[in-house]
């Protein structure tokens, strides 16, 4: 349980101006993060809870498909990055000058680590049966506009996933089970109903690049969705002629606002090719490896989640990502009251913050609504006299008296 007595942060009394987006206003008014500089944030206590929450989910639904967790380094060789050509040719590439004269790049992405780690662990077919390794891992981009808060960043916390396989066929397959579970995963964050699957241009890579994009008023990308079919796509892939949907050909759309929580594409050979990374098969000859990679900007998910449910009166968390399941407002001399009852309800598997600071109701109440926080319980002489103590959900407008 945390007591905000002994808490050293604090909420402010109005919501600062810094971003384009009142979600991001919100997150610093309630002390989920601070600015550093623009495009790039710390995350306060409540702030980390809720991306360790997304980590979790996101860990739970990769591992269940047979992926591995790893962790790779921030930097990347520049030899690395002029192997695959993009040292010149990525136009957000940190780089930074190490004290003997060498360059680095802040990773963006980590195809450029991955690739030449895996070579030393793929030699044969058999190793690749099952060969999906994933990590979360800050990322660099030297964006040229960095105001809209969490939602783009300069740094920023990604789950970036990259698979190994025999021929395209099994590619098709690895990627149909990542594309099942990162539907679970947003249907636990609680965007499932308004987060589509998007057609968007494969750039270098493939015909197609798939993303996951969340309806949000405040969204970057226009998504043409079909109205036949439900199709979506990225505007990027419409042609000046019109709309057409790739899968029925139907003309007829309607276009929503969306903000991309996600992305998978299908490589090919592009990066185990530029490495000389392969493999042989069952009768001793040397074969490509067909690669694919998966993103999920965790940070960027927690902005999205924050824009998408906030009201009025602040943040409405969703129980699954919520920093605490219940906020606990203490009256009077009751801390020990509410301490044995945060107990019994973290033995339940509940988290509980605790709010004994030495304020009036009103304000008290009122950083309830602020943190977003799913129940609020108040234990004070008047709800001990009733038997027990007071329980509100966050959305909803009457509270009633639970019996202890």
């Amino acid at each position: 349980m945390l007591q905000l007595s002994r808490y050293p942060f604090h909420t402010l009394k109005t919501v600062p101006q810094t971003s384009d987006n009142r979600s991001t206003g919100l997150l610093l008014q309630a002390g989920f993060v601070r600015q550093e500089m623009a495009g790039a944030y710390i995350y306060l206590h409540l702030g980390l809870r809720v991306l360790e929450n997304i980590k979790r989910i996101v860990r739970e639904e990769l591992d269940a498909i047979g992926c591995s967790e790893i962790l790779m380094t921030s930097f990347g060789t520049r030899e690395h990055w002029e192997t695959t050509g993009r040292w010149d040719t990525m136009d957000n590439l940190f780089k930074v000058e190490g004290a003997s004269g060498k360059y680095y790049a802040l990773n963006p992405t980590h195809e450029e680590i991955v690739t030449p780690l895996m070579q030393e662990f793929i030699q044969s077919y058999k190793n690749l049966d099952n060969c999906a390794v994933y990590q979360f891992q800050t990322k660099f981009r030297n964006e040229a506009r960095a105001k809209s808060g969490i939602l783009r960043g300069r740094e920023f916390l990604m789950k970036d996933l990259y698979s190994f396989h025999r021929n395209s066929e099994d590619l098709d397959i690895f990627f149909e089970e990542v594309r099942k579970a990162y539907v679970r995963i947003y249907e636990r964050l609680g965007l499932g109903e308004s987060t589509r699957y998007v057609f968007a241009s494969g750039w270098a890579f493939s015909k197609y690049s798939y993303e996951f994009q969340t309806d949000l008023g405040i969204g970057e990308d226009d998504v043409y969705v079909c109205s036949k079919c439900g199709q979506a796509h990225n505007e990027e892939i419409i042609d000046p002629t019109g709309f057409v949907c790739v899968e029925c050909t139907s003309k007829e759309h309607f276009i929503v606002q969306a903000s991309e929580v996600g992305n998978i594409f299908k490589l090919g050979t592009r990066f185990s090719n530029a490495f000389g990374l392969g493999y042989t098969d069952a009768e001793g000859k040397k074969q490509e490896v067909v690669m694919g990679c998966y993103g999920i900007g965790v940070s960027r998910l927690m902005g999205v989640i924050a824009e998408k449910f906030m009201d009025e009166k602040g943040l409405v968390w969703p129980e699954n990502v919520a920093p605490f399941s219940y906020y606990m407002i203490v009256i009077g001399d009751h801390l020990e009251e509410a301490k044995k009852l945060a107990k019994k309800l973290e033995s339940e598997g509940a988290t509980v913050l605790i709010d004994d600071r030495n304020t009036g109701f009103g304000a008290k109440a009122g950083d309830t609504d602020l943190l977003g926080i799913p129940y609020r319980i108040v234990l004070s002489d008047k709800t001990l006299a009733q038997g027990g103590y007071e329980f509100k959900g966050r959305k909803e407008s009457e509270s009633r008296i639970v019996i202890l």
